[in-house]
């Protein structure tokens, strides 16, 4: 049982990561078709229905690891460390979204490159995390 928990856990989690790596694109996108209507409406119908998707399996995710850290008994500071890294890319997530949505509210986003420097975070952070996950140092 514990293989099936785990892989699912794992495919919910590299759903998000699809969706936390291609928010911040379509953010971008939106930057650059300015004046152009029609495609700024695809894209934020797009990355709106996106971020639904990514909440939905953020939640999954978290509900499968913690069937693995309370009934499997998963623990260390390793679990720790990864646990605060993957509230960092939650957050970036949740700041993509809020994006988004200020976006139809009239609001103006960061620069395309800002929004380029954003985009590569979470690589950062998935580096750390995968290594905490097979290494477990602590």
């Amino acid at each position: 049982m514990y293989f099936w928990v785990k892989t699912a856990h794992l495919v919910f989690v590299i759903s998000w990561m699809a969706t936390v790596f291609y928010l911040p694109r379509i953010l971008v996108n939106l930057t650059e078709t300015s004046g152009q209507p029609e495609v700024q409406a695809r894209l934020l119908m797009m990355g709106k229905k996106l971020y639904r998707f990514g909440h939905t399996m953020f939640g999954l995710a978290l509900v499968l690891g913690l069937v693995l850290w309370l009934y499997f008994h998963i623990s260390g500071g390793w679990l720790h460390a990864k646990i605060g890294l993957v509230a960092l890319l939650l957050a970036h997530f949740i700041v993509a979204g809020r994006w988004l949505k200020g976006l139809e509210k009239g609001r103006a986003l960061p620069s395309s490159k800002a929004l380029r420097w954003f985009n590569e975070l979470p690589v950062l952070l998935l580096v750390v995390i995968v290594y905490l996950v097979l290494a477990k140092p602590f």
